[in-house]
């Protein structure tokens, strides 16, 4: 989500902020800011709108100082503005505050201020903060921050400075990630350590409640009651993961990462097969199979892409394992008091490892008594710190805004991790083995699909007009057409909905005209015959007909006004395959559109607000 990024050292601190912003900016942003400090100076420079009007802004009117903060914005309080994006400053001009996350009594916080005499100047609830540091500041500025968190509800990870104590940068979270960095020109925070990679060589991971305090080479971590907390310095290679994360060749992205398939997909199985026990295997999961034999019921909790990918592993662990499955949103399930079984594990999906909402409903669990897993990408993540035990996907840095690689690598590992439940109970070791066989051959049948690149730009050009679009599947199709649905929104900005192909005629049929095109998901399986069936009924009312078949499907092709085709695999894993065609017609259609692909307007990567 938002990006902070801050320094102190013996280097200019502008170009290090700048260059820690750039990286964040796949995170999503309306607005970018920096503050840097010399002497008992602060020099705040910030704009709405992209990095680059921040850039030029700078290079006209330069930052100097050896320390310094960052921020690009994604709103939460008041519109994309100069006045509203951070840092933002108390009334007297001595702190200058960054900050991600939501305060959510912000209002009650501000009339008292106010009441005081206060004047805002934004409409953001971060200045609130501003304000409450300023006036709790006598000269200890770690004191002044832990003091004024204390009346804080909601979520931070901030950054703050003082043009009183020059060099001096604090740091602070709850709920939203902040990651220390040493190197040997001086100290970094950021709230992603892909800013710092280059930069630091060693980081340290906050964790709630922590408070830390740089100052050049010297920095300390301290819990909510100041006293030094004992923390676990790594090093940053380790946490970036296997990706590059550099455009390439490629004209954005969304493109090298969708062209990325057949490899991230590869990682996520590669040393988990075992061919001899006909199983998987995975290292981190701290669970004998004992306790796995014991699992009667699985929560999967999740948001947007990897929702869907959990429901995905619903029918995979049902299918494999006979395990029954939720799949619940995570936004959801965190205020909810479902009723819950001893021997139930709940299994948070996401690529990030800072999504708010799936965060708390993991914490919730726990809080429950209930052993928590997780599936995620990042290494040293808040989730992947605070569970039992999980799975990485090792599909390096996904840097466009609509995941797509992440979602892919999420369902071969559900795929994975119902063959190894399953093996633990009914599945045989010929059934096991075949499934590994068809895991096996999952990275070239990706690269078939992706054979099909210009199949799919035809049809986007014909469709790139439309307004609306039906995506219909069903069985594991159907969170296929949710997840091609969430695709198309999300960056050509145009409405779709994915349905079950069958409840299609239980009311959304009276959207279908002959200017309303039907994705349909049909590639050869057991309901081949009854998503026909649907198939005609769209065309009986002149509804166009996109349909993603398999490979020389004559009786599809009858039928269907397009078609694009996608090698034959096993029903289990056509979601991953089929979700090569839907990624790309979004993208072809979003670049016909002249729409922002990597940044989409409205989102971001990472939502680590509620």
């Amino acid at each position: 989500m938002c990006g902070i990024v801050g320094f102190t050292g013996r280097r200019e601190a502008s170009p290090v902020l700048m260059e820690g912003l750039r990286r964040l900016e796949y995170r999503g942003y309306d607005s970018a800011g920096i503050i840097t400090g010399t002497g008992n100076e602060l020099h705040l420079r910030k704009k709405a709108g992209r990095l680059a009007e921040l850039g030029k802004y700078v290079a006209s009117h330069p930052a100097p100082g050896c320390y310094g903060i960052s921020h690009t914005r994604w709103a939460t309080h008041g519109g994309a503005t100069d006045r509203n994006a951070h840092p933002h400053m108390d009334a007297t001009g001595n702190i200058a505050l960054v900050h991600n996350g939501v305060i959510e009594n912000f209002a009650t916080l501000k009339h008292q201020l106010q009441a005081d005499g206060i004047v805002f100047r934004s409409d953001t609830d971060t200045e609130v903060l501003a304000h409450l540091i300023g006036h709790y500041y006598q000269g200890d500025l770690v004191a002044a921050v832990r003091q004024a968190l204390t009346f804080v509800k909601g979520t931070y990870g901030v950054a703050v400075v003082a043009k009183s104590e020059p060099g001096l940068v604090v740091g602070a979270r709850l709920g939203s990630p902040l990651v220390v960095g040493m190197g040997v020109d001086g100290t970094y925070l950021a709230s992603d350590a892909n800013a710092l990679a280059g930069y630091a060589d060693k980081v340290v991971y906050l964790n709630d409640k922590q408070i830390c305090a740089l100052n050049g080479d010297d920095w300390e971590i301290r819990d909510q009651d100041l006293a030094h907390a004992s923390v676990s310095v790594h090093d940053i290679d380790k946490y970036l993961g296997d990706g590059d994360a550099e455009r390439g060749d490629y004209p954005h992205f969304m493109l090298k990462e969708i062209y990325e398939q057949p490899e991230t997909v590869a990682n996520a199985m590669r040393g988990r097969l075992d061919d001899v026990d006909a199983t998987a295997h995975f290292g981190g999961l701290n669970l004998t199979a004992q306790q796995l034999r014991q699992i009667d019921r699985v929560i999967m909790t999740a948001c947007g892409t990897s929702y869907h990918a959990g429901l995905v592993g619903e029918y995979l662990f049902e299918e494999m394992a006979r395990v029954p499955v939720e799949v619940e949103y995570a936004s959801e399930f965190r205020y909810r008091n479902p009723p819950v079984d001893r021997n139930t594990v709940t299994l948070a999906i996401t690529q990030s490892g800072e999504t708010a909402d799936t965060l708390a409903a993991l914490r919730e669990s726990k809080r429950m008594g209930h052993i928590t897993l997780a599936i995620c990408n990042v290494v040293g993540s808040s989730i992947a710190r605070e569970t039992h035990g999980g799975v990485y996907l090792h599909a390096g840095p996904e840097i466009g805004v609509a995941s797509t690689k992440a979602f892919t690598s999420q369902v071969t590992v559900l795929a994975m991790l119902a063959l190894y439940l399953g093996r633990t109970r009914h599945l045989s070791s010929i059934q096991g083995q075949r499934i590994i066989d068809d895991l096996h051959k999952l990275p070239d049948a990706i690269r078939a699909a992706l054979a099909y690149h210009d199949r799919v730009k035809q049809v986007a050009a014909k469709y790139a007009d439309v307004e609306n679009v039906l995506y219909l599947g069903r069985q594991f199709l159907y969170p296929a057409a949710l997840e091609g649905a969430l695709k198309l929104k999300e960056i050509s900005y145009i409405h779709a909905e994915g349905y079950p192909a069958a409840e299609m005629k239980h009311g959304p049929i009276a959207l279908v005209d002959e200017h309303t095109p039907s994705v349909f998901l049909v590639p050869r399986g057991n309901v081949f015959d009854k998503v026909m069936s649907n198939m005609q009924e769209i065309k009986a009312r002149r509804g166009p007909v996109i349909a993603v078949a398999s490979e020389g499907d004559r009786e599809v092709a009858a039928v269907a006004d397009d078609v694009i085709p996608v090698p034959d695999v096993p029903e289990y894993l056509q979601p991953i395959v089929v979700a090569i065609p839907l990624q790309l017609l979004a993208y072809e259609i979003a670049l016909l559109r002249g729409c922002d692909v990597d940044k989409p307007r409205n989102l971001a990567k990472s939502v680590t607000v509620e």
